[in-house]
Formats: C-alpha cells, structure tokens, sequence
C-alpha cells in the first residue's frame, strides 16, 4: 500500500493517514489480518513524524478499523459491531445531508453521488 501525504493540503497529516487506510481497507487494498508498517517505517517511508502516525493508528485502533499486538504490530481487524456504526455513519450523513439540502441538491443527485462513490470503492476491488 502507498501512503501519499500532501504537504500542501489544509488537511492535517494523521487525517490524511487515517483516511487512505480506510480507503485501502475499502477497496481491498488492505485485507482483514494484514499488518500495517510499524510507526516508524510508516513515518520514514511517508516523511512525516512518527507522533503523526501513532495518532493516526491511535484513533484507527478507536474506531475498530486496527488492533495492536505486540509481536505484529498495527494489523487491520474491522469492528464487527455493525450496529453501532451504521449508527454513527447516520449521524454523520444527517450533517451532510441537511448541508446538501440547503444548498439545493436534490435526492436524485445525492444518491447518484452515492451510487458512483460506492462504484468507485468496488471497481478499485476488482
């Protein structure tokens, strides 16, 4: 997996981290069990600070996306509590959603946006 940190973006650096582990995890990229590079090779190999990476694992670990074990290291194991995060996906599609609304973007248009940001996810599977 390559990590790309862009150095000019306003996104903060174990943001963009986090969430191209995610995106990996998403497409296949990253399987269930895989181990991700320890915190210092991960920082060397991105140029970023090994504090950056850890917070980044940090709030992975948090969310259930990795597990850390000592003789392995970061290694991707998806929460299983599907329950809760559809529930907390909702609460963070409320907020899109009533921005969307606001700014006169119509259903259609929003589930077109879904269908092809999901298309994406499964074409980078195949």
């Amino acid at each position: 997996m390559l990590i790309e940190i862009d150095f000019n973006s306003d996104e903060a650096f174990y943001v963009q981290l986090q969430n191209q582990i995610i995106i990996g995890i998403a497409t296949d990229m990253i399987k269930e069990g895989d181990s991700l590079p320890s915190v210092r090779k991960l920082a060397e190999t991105a140029g970023i600070n090994m504090h950056t990476v850890n917070k980044a694992y940090t709030i992975l670990k948090q969310e259930g996306f990795i597990h850390l074990d000592r003789r392995r290291g970061a290694v991707i194991a998806v929460d299983v509590d599907k329950v809760r995060d559809l529930l907390k996906m909702k609460e963070q599609l409320r907020i899109s959603l009533a921005k969307g609304l606001c700014k006169n973007i119509s259903r259609d248009e929003i589930h077109a946006l879904v269908d092809e940001i999901l298309d994406e996810y499964r074409k980078e599977q195949a």
